[in-house]
């Protein structure tokens, strides 16, 4: 991770892309146990199934948290001011999410950038949406 300044961004930039391997029920485990998030939707195939669903499916958080790795690729985690996002379909066991950003508005004057985030699967359907707001130095 570089140091970044206001003067080097433009509406438009485009963040380096933040990668992650097709998802498996390992990192689910794994996850629920870092999270305390244990709802079996996420790691019970037959709990899964009554529910109507095909298999188990990613925590809505851990992609977020991918996001999050986008974020802090790019900046110092101090760097970040406010990170939301709108979870838009689920992440399935076996997508490899991609997730990217995009500068949308850039402030000169208090040395801000808001970005615009995503994750996509390999199929480029959008899983999360999101915004950032990332200050910067001058």
């Amino acid at each position: 991770m570089q140091s970044i300044h206001i003067d080097e961004l433009a509406v438009g930039t485009v963040l380096p892309p933040f990668d992650v391997a097709p998802l498996s029920r390992l990192t689910l485990a794994l996850y629920a146990g870092a999270s305390g998030d244990h709802n079996p939707i996420h790691v019970d195939l037959d709990f899964a199934r009554r529910a109507g669903m095909p298999d188990v499916f990613a925590h809505g958080m851990l992609s977020m948290a991918y996001l999050g790795r986008l974020l802090t690729n790019w900046v110092p985690q101090q760097a970040i001011r406010d990170f939301s996002v709108r979870f838009a379909a689920i992440t399935h066991v076996g997508d490899a999410v991609t997730c990217s950003g995009v500068v949308t508005e850039k402030d000169e004057a208090a040395h801000t950038v808001k970005l615009a985030l995503t994750t996509r699967d390999q199929k480029g359907e959008i899983k999360l949406s999101g915004e950032a707001l990332i200050a910067l130095g001058a």
